[in-house]
């Protein structure tokens, strides 16, 4: 490997990791990092899809492999953003997609405030076990719509959304960690058929992305509290919400 080559191995799998703790796909974060060391835009947003793919399909892995993936809860999401998504990407030639940028960065900063501050009621906290299919198909609507329309994946409004539906955090990371690659490979698969091709680059990538999410989801169930992870979460979508705000600046 060359010596960029190298840096994406790193970056990749750093970002997979840190992300996987929370169930959260990193390409929001990653594809401006990539500019930065010098990887076309072009690139670098399918790149981050494809990181995306792999490292939460690791991740989805590692759940799996665990027993701690709720497939009854995570089905009507997949569902509703896989049907939402194509939706959203169409409905991005008619809506001011910029103010939809500013509703989604004030709705995460929102959601991260929640989690980071919100003590709700003191004492035990008890998590809802059942499996509803209306709340968290709504939650498939939302983030699929979003996804497709916006392309920030729906990892960002699938986990506190259904946090705030009383479900545990850790349930939910290993759920939205199962739904983000559903969106993510056919944005990626998108920009292969237009032609935005880097296989020398993916393959770096995905190799790494893959043991970041496969380690970091790992982690996260292994050393990590319910409240731990809920904290967390409410780091990476304030550090998401603030990287397409400066994203909108910078355009």
């Amino acid at each position: 490997m060359n010596s960029l080559q190298v840096l994406i191995f790193v970056l990749s799998f750093s970002f997979s990791f840190i992300f996987a703790l929370g169930g959260i796909g990193s390409a929001a974060a990653i594809i401006p990092v990539l500019t930065w060391v010098g990887v076309p835009f072009n690139i670098a947003r399918p790149t981050g899809l494809f990181i995306n793919t792999l490292s939460m399909g690791g991740a989805t892995y590692s759940n799996i492999k665990g027993g701690r993936l709720d497939f009854k809860l995570g089905l009507p999401v997949i569902i509703t953003s896989l049907v939402m998504a194509p939706i959203g990407a169409w409905s991005g030639h008619f809506f001011p997609t910029q103010y939809l940028m500013i509703g989604l960065v004030l709705f995460l900063v929102f959601a991260s405030s929640m989690m980071l501050f919100f003590r709700g009621i003191k004492g035990s906290v008890i998590y809802r076990e059942d499996h509803p299919f209306f709340g968290p198909a709504l939650v498939g609507v939302l983030a699929g719509f979003c996804s497709g329309l916006l392309g920030v994946g729906g990892g960002g409004l699938i986990s506190p959304l259904l946090i705030m539906q009383g479900f545990n955090p850790k349930k939910i990371a290993a759920i939205t960690a199962f739904a983000v690659p559903f969106s993510s490979v056919a944005g990626f698969i998108t920009y292969a058929l237009m032609g935005s091709v880097a296989w020398s680059i993916w393959i770096v990538a995905g190799v790494a992305a893959c043991i970041g999410g496969y380690f970091g989801t790992s982690v996260m169930h292994k050393r990590m509290e319910p409240a731990a992870v809920k904290k967390f979460l409410g780091v990476i979508l304030f550090v998401v919400a603030m990287r397409i705000l400066l994203n909108m600046i910078w355009r």
